[in-house]
Order: structure tokens, then C-alpha cells, then sequence
């Protein structure tokens, strides 16, 4: 299986090809703006590179891996659409012009735009998402099916910028679309990697049937501890989990419950983080051999745009917004 690398930096060399090279049947071809970047990731792993997209496609890749840095990654995949290859797989957030930890309105046009494109070009984009593969989060799947805890009901949300996007992706996987939704940006700000001064976003909203729930961002939480923690009210339950793969325990009402559910100490949570990297592009590749849909499609990364730009604009026009009128997605598939 052909598969091309667009973007050579640290998440490719460290996450990515490692995991793409414990399948013996992939071959790949990388290619970066930054030809001596690639060139020594060609040398270091033993990969092809080549200097231009042209000689790029030549090589008729199956998939082509968009790993550029979000502030690149929308012109690079205009790029790569204008070759219409098969499928593309996408790095989060889906475009994010000045960092994950500043998305805005724009941002989220620029991604229906993007998948328009694609979709009209035949052009199949799932995303990344890898948290959803850790496995705490399969586990929390897995019991809300087997308990019948029933449709979710609340959601309270704390999140690191470094983990906003896969934060909110993880909401609306496990509690549905996003209805309605008032935010506040708070008057302290913090440093947040390149990003600069970002300021504590707030929000509340409704999602899926009927549920409520509010989440936190901010970069003030030290990365000593977990960056991230989700609790989901179900009508017969609820789940807490938090971090990369850390504790997570369930409250079952209907049993009279309390579980908790602890990983092995063996590894440390960045080997875990690594690992869902690993487990991401396995199923993403058994996908394309048994030419079935990919385990989360592009229109993932859109939504996840969707709930920032509603979110920003709420914060600029001081009133609530409704997703569905002000950011439609369709005809987005």
C-alpha cells in the first residue's frame, strides 16, 4: 500500500511513520516544504522523499497523511486537491490559520470549503481524532452500550488549549450535535505555546437530544496532570474520565454501581498518548483495505469547527448562536 506524507515535522517522525511502518505492506513517499526536514526524516527512517507534488502523485499513493502544522495545513491541501487523489487524511483541528489555540469564524469556512472541494472531487477526508481510540474512551463506549445508560443528559468539560480540539470532538462524539451555545472569554490570559497571550474561553450549551453542558479552556493547568477531564450525565448513569488515558470511573443507577476503572502502571500516559497514535492509523488502514468508510470521517473535523466559530462569535456578538442557522454544515456529507 502506497501512502504519502505531506509534512515532515515532529508529530510525523515521532507519531506517524513509526506507526504507518509496523505495517509490512506500506510503502511511503514523503514530501515537505522544508526539503532538508524530509530528507533527514528519509534518512532516518529508510523512506522515499521527493521535491515536488508532481513527482509526489506519480507515485499513486492510496492515502495521502496531511501533517502539516494547522497555520499550513489549509494551502497545503488546496494543494494536494488540485491532483484529486483518493483519500486524504487529516491532522487536528481541520484548519486552524493561527493556531489550535486561536480558531475563528473564518476557520471554519475555510474547512466546509475544503471538504466541498473534496467531496466534489471524489476526494474521500477522515481525520485523526486519536483520543478516541485511547482506551478509556473505547472502554466508556463500550459500557454505555452494555449498562443501557440511555442518551446522554449533561456534560461539565475541562480542557487544556493543547487538548481543546480532541475535548470537544470527544463531547460531541459521546453526547451528540451542538444546538445552542452562549460563551464569555475571560479577562486573564496565559501563554499559550506560539499562540501568544490567549485568554480562558467559557461557554454553555445544548447538545444532542436535549442535553445541557458547559466547558473550560484555558493553558493555566499545569501539564503535570491531566489536561483534560470530561464527565457525561447520562439518564442512567454517568461517566468521569480525564487526561491521556488515566482513571475513569462510572456511576450506574440502575445496578447502584460505583466502578472505576484504573490503567496499568506499566507505561506513562505519553506512552499511552503514542500508543492511541498507533491504534488511529491501524484502523484507518484495515478501513482502506476492506474499502470501508474511515473510522471518523472528515465531517468530524468540520464539527469540531463548527462548535469554536459558534462559540468565538457568541463571545464577540455577546448574545447566544445557533450552529445549525449561523455555520451550517451542509451539503458537507
Amino acid at each position: 500500500m502506497e501512502i504519502g506524507i505531506v509534512g515532515t515535522g515532529r508529530v510525523a517522525e515521532k507519531n506517524y511513520i513509526p506507526s504507518l511502518l509496523r505495517h509490512k505492506d506500506v510503502s511511503l513517499t514523503c514530501y515537505s516544504r522544508t526539503l532538508e526536514r524530509a530528507e533527514a526524516v528519509g534518512r532516518k527512517f529508510g523512506v522515499r522523499v521527493v521535491r515536488s507534488l508532481e513527482e509526489f502523485f506519480e507515485r499513486r499513493p492510496e492515502t495521502v497523511f496531511v501533517l502539516t502544522g494547522e497555520q499550513q495545513r489549509l494551502e497545503a491541501t488546496r494543494a494536494l486537491l488540485r491532483f484529486k487523489p483518493k483519500r486524504l487524511f487529516m491532522e487536528k483541528p481541520l484548519v486552524a490559520r493561527r493556531g489550535q489555540a486561536c480558531v475563528s469564524e473564518e476557520d471554519f469556512w475555510d474547512g466546509k470549503a475544503l471538504l466541498q472541494q473534496a467531496q466534489e472531487a471524489g476526494v474521500e477526508v477522515a481525520m485523526v481524532f486519536n483520543y478516541r481510540f485511547f482506551d478509556q474512551t473505547q472502554r466508556a463506549k463500550r459500557l454505555i452500550q452494555e449498562r443501557n445508560l440511555g442518551a446522554a443528559v449533561n456534560v461539565v468539560a475541562l480542557s487544556h488549549f493543547a487538548t481543546w480540539s480532541h475535548c470537544i470532538d470527544l463531547i460531541l462524539q459521546f453526547a451528540g450535535p451542538l444546538r445552542e451555545i452562549s460563551a464569555q472569554a475571560g479577562p486573564q490570559t496565559y501563554p499559550f505555546l506560539d499562540a501568544g497571550e490567549v485568554p480562558d474561553l467559557v461557554a454553555s450549551y445544548i447538545i444532542g437530544e436535549n442535553a445541557t453542558g458547559t466547558i473550560l479552556g484555558t493553558s493555566a493547568t499545569s501539564w503535570h496532570y491531566p489536561l483534560f477531564e470530561l464527565i457525561i450525565g447520562f439518564e442512567g448513569g454517568r461517566i468521569h474520565f480525564r487526561g491521556l488515558d488515566q482513571d475513569m470511573e462510572i456511576l450506574d443507577y440502575g445496578d447502584s454501581v460505583h466502578e472505576v476503572y484504573l490503567p496499568s502502571r506499566e507505561s506513562s500516559r505519553w506512552d499511552k498518548y503514542e500508543q492511541s497514535f498507533e491504534k488511529s492509523v491501524d484502523a484507518y488502514l484495515e478501513s482502506i483495505r476492506n474499502d470501508a468508510p474511515p473510522p471518523v470521517p472528515g465531517i468530524a473535523g468540520l464539527l469540531e469547527l463548527q462548535f469554536e466559530a459558534a462559540l468565538r462569535k457568541s463571545i464577540a456578538e455577546r448574545h447566544p448562536v445557533v450552529p445549525s442557522e449561523d455555520f451550517p454544515t451542509t451539503p458537507v456529507c
